[in-house]
């Protein structure tokens, strides 16, 4: 019993890994042509500046409220802080499946929540309509997407500028190889002329080689950066879903306090 659960775990998680490559070598070698490849870069390329921003405003928005607590003003603030949260969630989900073509729909428990709905006036069950609120799964997962996103877009940054400069790098090497201006060094320190590390380019031959090689490392680091970004659009929808059901149930139970 033991092995067969074994192999059954490792052939579910061959399966998950599955999703996220290529289904064929004719998928693999078509994804420079692919339309949906340059979906998913503008996908990577927004997750830096788009993480960069709800960062930003998670903590400055947390740390005026936390500040501000003694004072009243503050309550309001944070509340709307993680209210806000909720509000990026959505636009995530939606963004994953315009761009990187994720078949799933906004969580209900997402796109139906209400701050608003939540809150009730000081002295009307007004403490507990908060503790519902900071308690509820939607907000913690929406924070948590909000810094994953933030983390994601540096990875995703990195991969872009890595491939693309790696890329042009040697797949223009038979345009560049003979120019005496430019020094390139891709491994190591450069020399005057065209270099790949310890390998000095400066015959038409040895550029192609390395423009052909340029060829391999482009297909490898597109389907890659495809990779990278169906998984974290998947991951977007998926977070989401944690806690939906119990969400919905304090929704209702708020919506007949008041």
């Amino acid at each position: 019993m033991g092995g067969m659960s074994e192999w059954i775990m490792a052939q579910r998680q061959t399966d998950a890994l599955r999703r996220y490559l290529p289904g064929s070598p004719r998928e693999f070698l078509t994804a420079p042509i692919r339309a949906q490849t340059y979906r998913n870069l503008v996908y990577l390329a927004l997750a830096f500046p788009l993480g960069m921003a709800y960062f930003l405003g998670l903590v400055i928005g947390a740390s005026f409220g936390l500040g501000l607590l003694i004072t009243w003003i503050g309550l309001p603030i944070l509340l709307g802080t993680l209210a806000a949260t909720t509000k990026v969630a959505s636009f995530e989900v939606s963004l994953a499946g315009r761009l990187v073509g994720t078949d799933a729909a906004v969580p209900s428990s997402v796109s139906e929540f209400s701050a608003t709905d939540r809150i009730a006036f000081p002295g009307d069950g007004f403490v507990i309509s908060v503790t519902e609120l900071l308690t509820s799964p939607v907000i913690w997962t929406s924070v948590a997407l909000v810094i994953s996103k933030f983390a994601f877009g540096i990875v995703s940054f990195t991969m872009l500028v890595t491939a693309l400069s790696v890329s042009v790098a040697l797949l223009g090497a038979p345009l560049l190889y003979d120019a005496s201006s430019v020094t390139i060094g891709l491994v190591g320190p450069s020399s005057s002329g065209y270099t790949t590390g310890p390998l000095v380019v400066d015959t038409l031959p040895e550029a192609l080689v390395v423009a052909a090689f340029g060829v391999v490392v482009a297909l490898v680091a597109l389907n890659a950066l495809n990779a990278a970004a169906k998984l974290q659009a998947a991951y977007t929808v998926s977070i989401l879903r944690v806690g939906s059901g119990r969400s919905d149930d304090g929704h209702a139970d708020s919506s007949a306090r008041t």
